[in-house]
């Protein structure tokens, strides 16, 4: 991206969301601002009921604000019309969840062109597509697998495939790796990383995992409903950007207090 700095595809500017009444209050959000550039790679890091979840739902247009903006690749989606909302987020967002939600009754091939036959594309085109997503992500050989014939890591790679094959913004991943071992969680963040470098993909990762975060080139973390710092990777080694990521979470007093 010689060309100045990239427009941004995600803005999100004194976002606030609270829940219940005036006796009891919860605030989630408590004017959160962020922007992503196309291209990045970023992940979310914050303690349970620190607001990333609530984020995440917020960008993804599953939730609505209470106040604030959230600008998606120029749109402002909380102004989107509830008839429009599905197309929205069928070409601007891709979603891979902690559990890889695959249809069953699908294959792989089926299961990763199915937002381009809702989308209407041509047969011949759907199939280069999910072709290219498939080889990006080293599972060209379990496209005419039912997900039962999967390993977990495969599956979760076949969601990415799903989330990627529309070229969508922005790609949102909750928890990605959270369902499994470490040896497929490392498959699936050197596929990421892989695609976010090869084709540009913008992702977006909520996750508690620092060996995780550490694949990503810019890290934030959220507290009490807002980003309270921020790393850079810059020119650091992985292990390197991990052993920083180690050091803002025993500040915070550790990143999930479940663990």
């Amino acid at each position: 991206m010689a060309h100045g700095a990239p427009a941004p595809v995600l803005e999100v500017r004194d976002v606030t969301k609270t829940y219940g009444g005036h006796s009891a209050t919860t605030h989630a959000l408590n004017g959160i601002n962020l922007t992503i550039a196309a291209g990045e790679f970023v992940a979310l890091m914050g303690p349970s009921g620190s607001g990333k979840s609530t984020l995440l739902n917020c960008i993804a247009t599953i939730d609505a604000p209470t106040s604030g903006t959230i600008m998606l690749a120029g749109t402002n989606v909380s102004r989107i019309s509830r008839s429009r909302l599905a197309d929205f987020r069928r070409e601007k967002l891709g979603f891979i969840f902690q559990d890889s939600n695959l249809l069953d009754s699908l294959t792989a091939r089926e299961n990763i062109s199915l937002p381009l036959t809702i989308g209407r594309v041509p047969a011949a085109q759907i199939e280069a597509d999910v072709v290219a997503a498939a080889t990006s992500l080293g599972i060209e050989e379990v496209l005419d697998k039912y997900p039962y014939q999967m390993s977990g890591g495969q599956r979760q790679r076949v969601a990415a495939a799903r989330a990627l094959v529309t070229n969508p913004e922005l790609v949102l991943a909750d928890e990605p790796t959270g369902a499994l071992d470490s040896k497929n969680a490392k498959l699936l963040l050197e596929s990421l990383e892989s695609i976010n470098q090869s084709r540009g993909a913008t992702v977006l990762m909520v996750t508690h995992d620092e060996t995780a975060a550490s694949y990503c080139r810019r890290v934030l973390f959220i507290r009490d409903g807002r980003v309270f710092t921020e790393l850079d990777r810059g020119s650091d080694s992985r292990h390197a950007f991990f052993e920083r990521i180690m050091q803002v979470v025993a500040v915070q007093g550790g990143v999930d207090d479940a663990r």
